[in-house]
């Protein structure tokens, strides 16, 4: 690895964990960095995924108050969003490469349409009055679903899981974000671990995220609130579509 290389990377780091910090979706900045540097797409993903995956821990513990009271939905919800995790991470490393490079441009394309929804679903879920408390049946299957689609591509899962948070429980909307955290820090790190024991992680690489991704989530989250959420949206979106049609081109 070059030191151009190892900066970029770092840097790449460093947005990833400000934006992870400010808005989510740090994966479609670091991401399309290592496609742009030649590594293999399922290489840069589970990389990333083991590299990001520190900093998953910040957003829940921020909000360890808000998770008070929600002992019996974080069990339940989050014994399934392991269970989805394992499921999306054995099929990424068991599934041809191939077939990750087919699905994951529209994968990204999915995660930038939600970010750029993001703002209405919040406002959506702020507004949102469900009658259940425990969000039933459905939403365990839903947390499955997006712990699954966390450990095979874990852009724009938190939104995923908000709007589904959302339209299930009855609480406060801080409350849901809690418990959104603590199941997107439950899917990051059940998806590491298998990366880790499973794959082939580049680990040079996986050391530049995670530092530059603990730095760029302190600043993030001692400074990010004085930034344009809609910029950062903006840029994000950018990033993501530009890795989706390199991902495209290179299969024509």
């Amino acid at each position: 690895m070059e030191l151009w290389e190892a900066a970029l990377i770092l840097l790449a780091g460093m947005a990833a964990g400000g934006i992870n910090a400010v808005a989510g979706s740090g994966t479609l900045f670091t991401f399309p960095v290592l496609l742009a540097l030649g590594y293999p797409p399922v290489v840069a993903t589970v990389s990333n995924s083991i590299g990001l995956a520190p900093g998953s821990f910040g957003g829940t513990w921020a909000y360890r108050r808000e998770l008070a009271g929600q002992r019996s939905r974080a069990l339940r919800l989050g014994s399934m969003s392991f269970l989805g995790a394992v499921t999306g991470a054995l099929l990424l490393v068991s599934l041809p490469p191939g077939v990750f490079e087919s699905v994951v441009p529209f994968m990204i394309g999915l995660a930038c349409v939600l970010i750029i929804l993001q703002p209405r679903i919040t406002a959506w879920a702020r507004t949102r009055r469900p009658g259940r408390k425990d969000g039933g049946a459905l939403l365990s299957l839903g947390a499955y679903g997006a712990g699954t689609y966390g450990g095979y591509f874990a852009a724009a899962q938190g939104i995923v899981l908000l709007s589904m948070l959302g339209m299930a429980i009855d609480d406060d909307l801080q409350r849901i974000n809690a418990l959104k955290n603590f199941l997107t820090t439950i899917a990051n790190t059940t998806a590491a671990v298998f990366y880790t024991v499973l794959a082939s992680p580049a680990w040079p690489v996986v050391g530049l995220i995670a530092v530059g991704a603990m730095t760029g989530g302190y600043l993030g989250a001692r400074f990010g609130r004085k930034l344009s959420p809609t910029a950062l949206r903006v840029c994000v979106v950018i990033v993501g579509l530009a890795a989706a049609v390199q991902l495209l081109m290179g299969r024509v």
